[in-house]
């Protein structure tokens, strides 16, 4: 009998397990592929190591700053600032056809470029800035209504309004065409005024402290052990049933599967109807070149581009891929501590991506729409970095049916549903949601969505 069982391995189920054993519980995390980590983890090709899912780590402080998420997680699992080892980035854009604008980890640039290309949009911004900042992320009541509306009483310019959007929504809105207002502000804090940041040894030395504080405080890790059910009893969840037939039972039950995806393993699941699952998936490109980004004329370390004055973001209907907007990120570009420099140049794309029709490709047309499309992701990249094609030395892809495979997430939605439950409850007393469908996005967000059912729910004893 284990105190908690938790399914998935990601960084929500490995937060809330190092959080529990900390206090003594017994617990155990179910995944059911053979690494850790879902997406946001890596793999090695034609010796080469890879990053998928993490582009950077938003929320950045830097060391002493006991401040925001990453302070508060820090603390709450014991970890020192060294063991996550960020470096923070070097600058990033924002590329629309006739305007850009450049952001870092301090809020001053952004607002002097606002002064620049958007005059009289000064003090809107500024009134803006004061409800993010007043936004109150406790109470659950503050976090739906449309974040469009809010920022278009605020702020006049409708181009100022695309493109503060576009970054908020590519990393981490799982609604189409609008944000609920808690999310925008949530996300709003994360890259404009803490940013971005990334460990040297990218996501693997993320994983690889998580796991090994686990272990070291006695929590036990499944691979290959995917859950085919979550039975339950009198109301109450009593345990699982893993793909195998094997019956495990515990006394609480947190998944990180997503909400649409938990309920759906529940025994009594025709009594309880979920919400719809996400429809937003991607595809991205990693090129590796023969030289540094910056010396082929990127220094950038994020640029998110769209082609016309209206940002796009729905799911593409007519086609595989919608190259229209995307992310560029160099791995690279980052202020890594004096003579540390990855050994070759990486520039990764992102695009959005039809799931239904990538999975229903038959496994050549499959293959042959991956080298197609990668083409056409860096070509339309190109539009607004320096074209690099011709130092491109090795390339690989990921696709929906990647992202389904890493994540089980239905329709291969890595944000998963648009409906979030900000509370992490179910249906059953002692059944729990965390991660991306409890509203928690990014690195320092998912982290801090096991701490905080940790600490809500999975700590208290039955009885209160």
């Amino acid at each position: 009998m284990y105190d908690t069982i938790i399914i998935g391995a990601g960084m929500s189920g490995l937060a809330a397990g190092i959080r529990l054993a900390h206090f003594g519980q017994k617990v155990c995390i179910l995944e059911r592929h053979y690494t850790i980590g879902g997406l946001n983890s890596f793999y090695r090709l034609d010796g080469r190591d890879y990053d998928v899912g993490l582009h950077a780590v938003t929320n950045y402080a830097e060391k002493g700053d006991r401040r925001g998420p990453l302070g508060r997680l820090l603390r709450q699992l014991r970890f020192k600032w060294e063991e996550f080892s960020l470096s923070p980035q070097l600058g990033s854009r924002i590329a629309f056809p006739d305007t850009s604008l450049a952001f870092d980890n301090d809020l001053e640039l952004l607002k002097s470029e606002i002064r620049d290309k958007f005059p009289g949009q000064e003090d809107a911004f500024d009134n803006l800035l004061s409800q993010i900042l007043d936004y109150d992320d406790i109470n659950d009541d503050n976090y739906p209504g449309s974040a469009r509306g809010i920022v278009a009483a605020t702020i006049s310019d409708p181009l100022l309004i695309e493109m503060l959007f576009c970054p908020l929504m590519w990393y981490g809105n799982a609604r189409e065409h609008d944000m609920d207002w808690g999310q925008f502000c949530i996300m709003f804090r994360s890259i404009y005024m803490e940013g971005f940041a990334r460990p040297f040894k990218g996501v693997r030395l993320l994983l690889k402290n998580l796991i090994r504080k686990y272990r070291k405080l006695g929590g036990e890790l499944r691979l290959r052990s995917g859950v085919q059910k979550i039975k339950i009893e009198d109301g109450r969840t009593v345990g699982v049933v893993l793909d195998d037939g094997e019956e495990l039972e515990a006394r609480k039950v947190v998944s990180s599967a997503g909400y649409f995806e938990t309920m759906r393993m529940c025994e009594d699941c025709q009594s309880e109807k979920p919400s719809e699952p996400g429809r937003l998936s991607f595809v991205e490109s990693i090129s590796v070149i023969d030289k540094q980004p910056k010396d082929v004329g990127y220094p950038s370390t994020i640029v998110f581009f769209n082609d016309t004055n209206k940002f796009h973001w729905e799911k593409p209907e007519d086609q595989l891929c919608d190259i229209r907007t995307g992310v560029i990120c160099s791995p690279n570009n980052f202020a890594y501590p004096a003579g540390e420099q990855l050994d070759e140049g990486f520039i990764r794309m992102t695009a959005l991506a039809n799931f239904d029709r990538w999975i229903n490709l038959s496994e050549s047309e499959y293959e042959r729409e991956k080298i197609i499309w990668n083409d056409r992701l860096i070509e339309s990249a190109a539009r607004f970095i320096p074209d690099f094609r011709r130092h491109v030395k090795a390339t690989d892809m990921f696709t929906p049916k990647t992202i389904q495979r890493f994540t089980w997430h239905t329709n291969g939605a890595i944000y998963g549903a648009p409906d979030k439950r900000l509370d992490g409850s179910t249906h059953l007393p002692n059944l729990f949601i965390c991660g991306t469908d409890q509203g928690f996005v990014g690195i320092i967000g998912a982290i801090m969505s096991g701490v905080s059912i940790a600490n809500r729910y999975l700590l208290r004893d039955d009885e209160e």
